[in-house]
């Protein structure tokens, strides 16, 4: 489910001013998978990062990171055409953040399922990157400096998983918008955050997840699942040393004695194994629903390694192997489900159908032998 940056790069200027670089990728929103192509357009300006409302200088390769708060413009194009938006550099100044102002960020808004971009457009707004709320504005800022603009190129990816959401008739494809980052505060690259800082990302990204799931966004719940399962190969490395020196109660318990910081809770091995196994049943579920039984299927899987006496698991391991025509590893995983829910009606019900479906198969399978040999 991960869409990946960028996938390849179509035109690379060896210039380091006015260059233009144009890149493509695949990118995840409430209506499936679409492919974004990217240019880059690399002015010679001031590159300044607002931390805290104080001005800082930063190298000129700078760009935003995990956590960034980014102050960011996204405007749909009439057509692939048109060069330059409505509003003037005045307006721009306006609404531009000064040295020293204090600003209330909301960074949290609905997003749509009608709506390939999950921004307000037209209008200034703010982004974490890193939360996911929408994937194609945050892979541009990825690799723009602060006062930069590019122009992006949208697309329905036609050999991928089908869109879950009709797009509408009216709508021109591909869409063309600009994006504008303004400027940003400082983040950090995963390899620079402690244990504690990745968890609490992990647990946001699963948190959010839910949110998603349960309005109906499967593909931003799917985004969201998938980041956070990549956070936490990060944190192999801790988990094997808190096994290694026998601290599972003490690392649930102890808090980071330095800063007082709860993102650095120092979790437990078991702690860690516990919520990269829901994730996984999570992710499932959400690619069942999508269409996608043989992924649906390997998550699944590692989540009943991860946790045998998770039944929600077993129960979507089944499925997918249901739906992919494994009967045999249908059955086994609803007869786990059985010894973990004696009672379990949706188990029930699934062996009863596999049968059927076996009898009805031997049927079809003695009609086609007693053809052969009459």
């Amino acid at each position: 489910m991960d869409p990946g940056r960028p996938l390849e790069v179509l035109h690379d200027s060896h210039g380091c001013h006015d260059g233009v670089d144009v890149t493509s990728w695949v990118s995840v929103c409430p209506r499936g998978l679409w492919k974004v192509q990217l240019k880059q357009i690399h002015k010679e300006s001031q590159h300044t990062v607002y931390n805290s409302g104080d001005v800082a200088s930063r190298p000129s390769g700078c760009c935003p990171r995990m956590g960034s708060l980014c102050r960011v413009r996204v405007q749909l194009k009439a057509n692939t055409h048109e060069m330059e938006n409505s509003v003037s550099d005045k307006a721009n100044e306006e609404l531009s953040v000064q040295p020293g102002q204090s600003e209330a960020v909301d960074t949290a808004f609905q997003r749509r399922q009608d709506s390939v971009l999950q921004v307000p457009l037209g209008h200034w707004t703010t982004l974490r990157l890193g939360e996911g709320q929408c994937d194609v504005t945050e892979a541009c800022l990825e690799s723009m400096r602060a006062r930069e603009k590019c122009e992006i190129l949208i697309s329905p990816l036609d050999d991928g998983p089908a869109v879950c959401v009709r797009r509408p008739a009216e709508e021109n494809l591909p869409l063309c918008a600009t994006v504008e980052l303004q400027a940003f505060t400082s983040g950090k690259e995963s390899w620079e955050m402690s244990p504690g800082e990745k968890w609490e990302w992990v647990k946001s990204h699963k948190e959010r997840g839910g949110v998603r799931f349960r309005g109906g966004d499967l593909w931003g719940a799917a985004d969201s699942y998938s980041r956070a399962l990549k956070l936490l190969i990060t944190l192999y490395g801790h988990v094997r040393e808190v096994e290694e020196k026998g601290q599972e109660q003490e690392a649930s318990e102890q808090r980071d004695t330095n800063t007082g910081d709860k993102t650095q809770h120092l979790f437990s091995a078991r702690e860690f194994r516990t919520i990269k196994a829901e994730l996984h049943s999570n992710l499932s579920l959400c690619q069942l629903k999508l269409n996608q039984p043989e992924r649906a299927k390997a998550g699944a899987a590692k989540a009943t390694q991860l946790e045998p006496g998770g039944a929600k698991a077993w129960y979507r391991l089944g499925q997918a192997c249901q739906m992919v025509n494994e009967l045999e590893e249908a059955k086994q995983a609803f007869s786990k489900l059985l010894e973990l829910q004696p009672e379990s009606p949706a188990a029930l019900r699934a062996l009863k159908d596999i049968a059927c479906r076996e009898k009805e198969s031997d049927v079809q399978l003695g009609l086609r032998l007693s053809k052969m040999f009459s």
